[in-house]
């Protein structure tokens, strides 16, 4: 954490400067039995190829709205990241019909339809496979993503002043983000040694607080569980253990 941080990219960017091979987002899906851990640095190139993405693909520019239609995933937090890095607002749920691009997963594709402009879906498969058949009217995510560029500089500066983020009514500034994710960092006891194990939903500002933005705002490592009332028995006193994890959403 770097104390010039002001939006969630500049914290990407700390957190790669820091330790790029320490674990950042560890994922589980507890219907598929999925588990998938990424480092900084592959986190990082996730985020940079997917902001190649929205800028050169498709020429989204500041201030551009993208809705993400996605539930709690890895592939979630690199939109999140990505959408910061262009400068564009990540309107989480977000109405397709009001966005300039919509992001949806394979539930809700209908809804996403109602978009004008351009369709991304991602068919949420392990190891960010791709669909067996694409979705008439949307490109792939993970037929397009993989040709894009490691390396992401936005053709404007991003200004931390300006609209972010938008979720469950809330409306943030990238400084406003930043300062938020601190605070709840500092709540929780987060230091760049902790392992948050988040299994809210990213329908609010508390989901996507715990399952990515105060982890990464104090140095530390989040384990994102989707589909956790799945797990049986002690599973999670067990997972908890194996995973070091120090502080728990539930």
């Amino acid at each position: 954490m770097n104390a010039t941080d002001r939006t969630p990219a500049d914290l990407l960017r700390s957190a790669l400067a820091a330790d790029p091979a320490r674990p950042l987002v560890t994922f589980y899906d507890d219907a598929t039995g999925e588990r998938v851990e990424l480092s900084v640095a592959t986190f990082a190139n996730w985020v940079a190829k997917t902001a190649n993405l929205l800028q050169d693909a498709y020429s989204v520019e500041p201030g551009d709205r993208v809705a993400l239609r996605l539930p709690a995933h890895w592939q979630t937090a690199v939109w999140l990241l990505a959408c910061s890095s262009v400068g564009v607002v990540a309107d989480v749920g977000g109405d397709p019909a009001a966005a300039d691009l919509v992001v949806s997963g394979p539930d809700t594709l209908e809804e996403a339809r109602a978009c004008s402009g351009e369709r991304v879906a991602l068919a949420l498969r392990p190891l960010g496979g791709r669909f067996p058949q694409p979705p008439e009217g949307f490109a792939d995510y993970a037929v397009e993503v993989p040709s894009q560029g490691d390396r992401f500089a936005p053709y404007a500066p991003v200004d931390p002043d300006a609209p972010c983020l938008v979720v469950g009514g809330l409306e943030l500034t990238g400084a406003q983000l930043v300062e938020r994710a601190r605070t709840d960092a500092f709540q929780h006891g987060l230091g760049t040694d902790s392992r948050m194990l988040s299994g809210l939903p990213y329908d609010s500002w508390d989901g996507l607080s715990a399952g990515l933005f105060a982890p990464l705002a104090a140095g530390g490592s989040v384990v994102l569980c989707r589909n956790l009332d799945r797990l049986s028995g002690g599973g999670l006193d067990k997972r908890r253990e194996s995973e070091r994890v120090t502080v728990t959403a539930l």
